[in-house]
């Protein structure tokens, strides 16, 4: 539903129309609620999974901070590149970018465990990876026809499936054996905060309307954190020490070449750009209603790319469009891309200041975890969504079904590849790689069913 006052349906429509301050102003930050809690959720992940995150015995609380930080700035940075553009890089659309969820199952594995990668490894990865897919530009839109919803679904559903764990570790308290070894893990008190967070989410994403729907993650939140306060379980500590002001570094971590990163990064880099592709067609059907075009889609991908490798150089993580934000811009009707850019220009802001990153840092882990269950459910959910538009044929039933037993298997028995490097078993054992590459393979090289 539009509104009037904001401009005309044809302004509207128009991703160089620009509205009202007055008007512009909330539907910028409106599109930055409506993503915050799914920026910085990565960072925080690999910190523990790298073993100085929360409640961890090596624990760096200002290293967690800045990493929050940088997740906020340097998804504003790649947003703005994607909707002021810098040459043939960026859609100018109103794209809005932020860490990516689908890296994750190639970099927890990394990250823990025997021969484990450091922050280095991981960041110098993040620039080749995003590197990388800057140049799919050139070519990815000649390759949809080999990612049917069949192969797209699938991924999106893996990505989901892979994480989803998390989430029900982090609500129980934490994950990492140094969580599970405490005496309140599993306890009712966590739980009960991360059931707070999940009922007061669902009240809003269903009851009301607007900003309060847009952002109900992120009130749920809230709502979880004050309860935790009331509870005890706050600490702020971090708050208190942390500084107004911040610029980012730029190689903080070093440079270290970890070929299972790096190769891990590429092949996922293809997966986030067919992504992309599908949040741009998205974009131009539900706010302009026409298809996406050439110029647009290569725009896209390279700024994907390009924000990636800048991300890493200051230690980010990679970034990629936003989905929910995608809808957004469809519920709203607004398809102006400077309503975007002022939402970047908000996220950079709070990426200069330590004070936000420890604000969230402080957030209880299992408070965080009742918003991780959502949010990882909501991917499964969007790939099981993009699968309703298979035509279950048993060809397509065959492939479905080897790509996901491969790939979930792999997963829950990584030990099931001994035999091989370190390298590759981390790349295999993330279940969504191995999954991806049958599922592409299959349905180029099986032939249709007959009659």
């Amino acid at each position: 539903m539009t509104d009037n006052s904001i401009g005309t349906p044809e302004q509207l429509r128009d991703p160089n129309y620009t509205p009202p301050l007055a008007k512009a102003v909330p539907l910028g930050i409106q599109h930055v609620m409506a993503m915050f809690v799914s920026n910085v959720t990565p960072a925080i992940i690999i910190a523990g999974a790298a073993g100085f995150g929360f409640g961890a015995p090596g624990a760096d609380i200002p290293t967690l901070i800045y990493l929050i930080q940088m997740a906020m700035l340097f998804a504003g940075v790649a947003t703005l590149i994607q909707t002021v553009g810098i040459g043939p890089i960026g859609a100018k659309l109103p794209i809005v970018q932020g860490t990516s969820f689908a890296f994750l199952p190639v970099m927890i594995p990394a990250m823990i465990g025997a021969g484990t990668a450091g922050l280095a490894g991981l960041m110098t990865g993040v620039v080749i990876g995003g590197l990388f897919h800057a140049f799919l530009g050139l070519f990815v839109g000649k390759i949809r026809f080999a990612l049917p919803p069949l192969v797209t679904g699938l991924i999106v559903l893996m990505i989901g499936l892979a994480l989803i764990k998390v989430g029900i570790e982090y609500a129980a308290g934490g994950a990492g054996d140094f969580n599970r070894s405490k005496p309140t893990w599993g306890g009712w008190s966590n739980w009960f905060q991360a059931g707070v967070v999940i009922a007061v989410t669902l009240a809003l994403k269903f009851f009301a309307r607007g900003l309060l729907s847009v952002s109900a993650v992120l009130i749920g939140l809230i709502v979880g954190y004050i309860l935790a306060y009331v509870m005890g379980d706050v600490n702020l500590d971090g708050v208190g020490r942390a500084g107004w002001f911040a610029l980012p570094s730029p190689f903080k971590f070093g440079f270290e070449l970890n070929w299972a990163l790096i190769i891990g990064m590429c092949l996922m880099a293809f997966i986030s750009a067919i992504e992309t592709v599908g949040d741009v067609s998205g974009i131009t059907k539900g706010g302009a209603g026409r298809e996406a075009t050439d110029k647009e889609v290569a725009g896209a991908t390279f700024a994907d790319g390009l924000g990636s490798a800048i991300a890493g150089v200051f230690g980010s993580l990679p970034n990629t469009s936003f989905s929910q934000n995608v809808g957004l811009v469809a519920m709203t009707g607004v398809m102006s891309r400077h309503v975007v850019t002022i939402g970047a220009i908000f996220l950079i802001i709070c990426g200069l200041i330590p004070k936000v990153g420890a604000i969230v840092q402080s957030v209880p882990i299992q408070v965080l975890g009742g918003g991780v269950i959502v949010m990882f459910g909501m991917v499964a959910a969007a790939g099981a969504s993009m699968l309703a538009d298979v035509k279950w044929s048993s060809r397509n039933m065959v492939i479905f079904a080897v790509a996901l037993s491969v790939g979930l298997g792999l997963q829950q028995v990584p030990d099931a590849m001994a035999f091989l490097g370190n390298t590759m078993k981390i790349l295999l054992t993330s279940g969504l790689l191995p999954a991806a590459f049958i599922a592409i393979v299959l349905n180029l090289v099986l032939p249709e069913d007959l009659g």
